[in-house]
C-alpha cells in the first residue's frame, strides 16, 4: 500500500475506533492509549494525524456527522415529491437503530455537547459546525416540503429545523435514561406529523 494511502487508512482507523469508544465511554472516559492499543497504531504515530486529544475529538465529530449528512441527502433525493415523508422515514430509521442498540449511545453530538461543550473550544467549534451542516440540510428538506404544500409556511424552515434538532437531542437523552424509543417517537409525531404540517 502506498505511504499516503496507508496514512489515510490509519487515520480512518483511529477515527472509527475513537468514534466507537466516545459513543460508549464518553470523551473523558476514553484514553488515547486505549484507542491506540485497539488499533495497533504506535503512540508516536498518533501525532502524525492529530495535534492533541482535543484535535482528535474535533475530528471525530466531523467524522461522525458525515454519514448522517449522506444518509439524509439520499432520503431527500429519493423523496419523489414527498420531502416531509423522506425526513420522517430518515428519523424512523434512526429510532429503529436506537432501539436495536438497546438505547445506548444516542447521538455523539448531544453527548459531547453535554460533556465538553463548555470546556473545549476546539470541540465546541467542531460541534457547532456539524450542527450547522445538519440544520442546513434539514432546513432545505423542510423548505422543499413547504414548496410541496406539506409543511406550514408561517414559520421559517430554519426555525423548524432548529426546533426539530433541539427536541430530537432531548428525546434521545431521555430515551437513554428511560431505555425507551418513546420520547424520540413522540418528538417525530408531535413535530413532523402535527406541528410542522400545513
Amino acid at each position: 500500500m502506498p505511504k499516503l494511502a496507508r496514512k489515510e487508512a490509519n487515520r480512518e482507523r483511529l477515527l472509527d475506533q475513537g468514534l466507537d469508544m466516545l459513543m460508549r465511554q464518553g470523551y473523558h472516559g476514553t484514553g488515547l492509549q486505549e484507542i491506540l492499543d485497539a488499533t495497533g497504531i504506535p503512540k508516536g504515530s498518533f501525532y502524525n494525524y492529530f495535534d492533541s486529544k482535543e484535535d482528535f475529538g474535533a475530528s471525530v465529530i466531523e467524522h461522525y456527522i458525515d454519514p448522517f449528512i449522506v444518509r439524509l441527502t439520499a432520503h431527500l433525493k429519493r423523496s419523489e415529491g414527498d420531502a416531509l415523508g423522506a425526513i420522517r422515514r430518515y428519523f424512523d430509521e434512526l429510532i429503529a437503530e436506537f432501539e436495536r442498540d438497546g438505547f445506548n449511545g444516542g447521538c455523539l453530538l448531544g453527548n459531547l455537547m453535554g460533556e465538553i461543550g463548555d470546556t473545549s473550544p476546539l470541540c465546541r467549534k467542531s460541534l457547532h459546525a456539524a450542527l450547522d451542516r445538519y440544520r442546513a440540510l434539514l432546513a432545505s428538506g423542510l423548505a422543499l416540503a413547504q414548496q410541496q404544500g406539506a409543511v406550514r409556511t408561517d414559520r421559517s424552515a430554519t426555525d423548524m429545523a432548529d426546533l426539530l434538532i433541539n427536541t430530537w437531542q432531548g428525546a434521545l437523552l431521555r430515551g437513554k435514561i428511560e431505555r425507551s424509543g418513546t420520547p424520540a417517537r413522540q418528538c417525530c409525531a408531535n413535530l413532523l406529523d402535527d406541528f410542522f404540517k400545513a
